[in-house]
């Protein structure tokens, strides 16, 4: 079992930047490939962003390439999206999730084990 915790969340004016965190307790953190997600009101979670166990590969998607970052500390055990130029369509609840270790980058939603409650990004325009 993986615990997951979203923090960073708040309301930012369009062109602004945030960063989330994400910790996680349990299993070793280590094991594991993570994600971050979003959900938009009356939309579907889509996938951001996703780096392997190891930090050596990430993906994101076209979205937000360029403008979001993934990255992860496996000595404290968190993964981190940095957002800059925040548009008001990255309004959103954004979520990160656990799937176990893989060199594949996971984009799908059915394809994570874990998930963390979300912290809300709004960008105001």
């Amino acid at each position: 079992q993986v615990h997951l915790v979203e923090s960073g969340g708040g309301l930012v004016q369009a062109g602004g930047s945030l960063r989330l965190s994400c910790a996680a307790s349990g299993r070793a953190f280590s094991g594991y490939n993570m994600g971050w997600f979003r959900q938009a009101p009356e939309k579907e979670r889509e996938f951001v962003a996703t780096i392997t166990w190891s930090g050596g590969s990430t993906y994101y998607a076209d979205s937000v390439k360029g403008r979001f970052t993934i990255s992860r500390d496996n000595v404290k055990n968190t993964v981190y999206l940095q957002m800059g130029g925040l548009k008001p369509e990255d309004t959103a609840v954004y979520y990160c999730a656990a799937a176990y270790r893989s060199n594949s980058h996971y984009t799908g939603v059915d394809e994570y084990d874990y998930w963390g409650q979300g912290t809300q990004v709004t960008v105001s325009s």
